[in-house]
């Protein structure tokens, strides 16, 4: 066996003559000849092959144009009917019939004479609002802490032991008690939502790096000399774009879940919000003729809740890497 193998010494060169030396470069030892992948027209074209998402995508887009766009026109004013005489707790051809046949009154009057479906969207866009704002502020504050916890051992052990105290005490009861204290208004609402509201969120991130921190490919990287970060930004983040995607369809639609069930339970804002307006016309849900004045605003927030959640999850989907072949 040991008489086929050639004995490069017979040629009479050196090592430096027979073996090329070749610079140790972390983004060149990393390149595949394989077709060009595009991560964000992957993520597209699997999210818009599905029709319904495209439906789901247009019911946002239309929630989104009544909540911030329409009451720029609208010129919404609680107070502007309160002297009329018989213009209050109208149905929606009584309210047509006193205030003239537009859209403002498609959903009658409510218990001062403001036009229903404006005050929906006045109240939609400072729940939506509330819930982008405390996503935004949880998840990139979660994301940061995550990362870090589940890179550094030093780190974990502290944040373990962090999350094993905090995470006990119960969610819901914090965000009373911090909003009795400070006053029900919108930022004391923020502050109450995300005080603790990233913990949860960093210890699954940090979940999850973990798991894929020493996937065979990261670990391939390791030793030819990737660099950490690099690793992080091309290995793991579009892993992670799903889970924090995923993350957010379920937290935006929980911040407006909050909120109305504060507001429901007396906590409400001093703003016009979803939850307020529903809190304001619990006394007509079983009134003759004033049920739309509490079913509507409980519709309209189950339908942003859904149609969020669901956009979210499918988008979620969509970012997965495996989703893409």
């Amino acid at each position: 066996m040991n008489q086929n193998l050639v004995d490069l010494g017979e040629f009479g060169l050196t090592d430096e003559e027979l073996f090329a030396h070749v610079d140790n470069n972390a983004v060149d030892a990393e390149k595949i000849t394989a077709p060009r992948y595009s991560y964000w027209k992957s993520v597209l074209r699997v999210f818009f092959k599905k029709r319904i998402n495209i439906i789901i995508l247009a019911l946002l887009a239309l929630i989104v144009v009544f909540a911030y766009i329409y009451p720029i026109f609208s010129h919404y004013d609680k107070y502007a009917n309160v002297l009329v005489e018989g213009g209050k707790h109208l149905t929606p051809s009584a309210a047509m019939d006193k205030y003239g046949h537009n859209i403002h009154w498609i959903f009658g009057a409510g218990s001062i004479g403001e036009s229903t479906f404006d005050a929906l969207w006045s109240g939609a866009r400072i729940s939506l609002t509330l819930a982008f704002v405390c996503a935004v502020i949880n998840l990139t504050v979660g994301v940061i802490i995550g990362a870090i916890w589940g890179f550094s051992k030093r780190v974990d052990m502290v944040m373990t032991e962090v999350y094993n105290i905090v995470g006990n005490v119960p969610y819901i009861l914090l965000i009373s008690v911090i909003v009795m204290i400070l006053s029900a208004n919108f930022w004391s609402m923020v502050f109450a939502l995300t005080i603790t509201g990233w913990l949860s969120i960093a210890y699954f991130i940090r979940t999850q790096v973990i798991i894929i921190r020493d996937r065979e490919y990261n670990l391939a990287s390791r030793c030819l000399g990737t660099s950490t970060f690099r690793i992080a930004m091309k290995n793991i983040l579009p892993f992670m774009v799903s889970v924090i995607v995923t993350l957010a369809a379920t937290e935006i639609p929980s911040y407006i879940s909050y909120e109305v069930f504060l507001s429901y339970i007396g906590l409400s804002m001093s703003d016009m919000s979803l939850g307020k307006l529903i809190y304001a016309a619990e006394g007509s849900m079983l009134t003759p003729g004033f049920q739309m004045e509490f079913w509507c605003p409980v519709a309209v927030a189950s339908v942003i809740t859904v149609v969020l959640y669901v956009v979210g999850q499918n988008l979620g989907d969509a970012s997965d890497p495996r989703t893409h072949m």
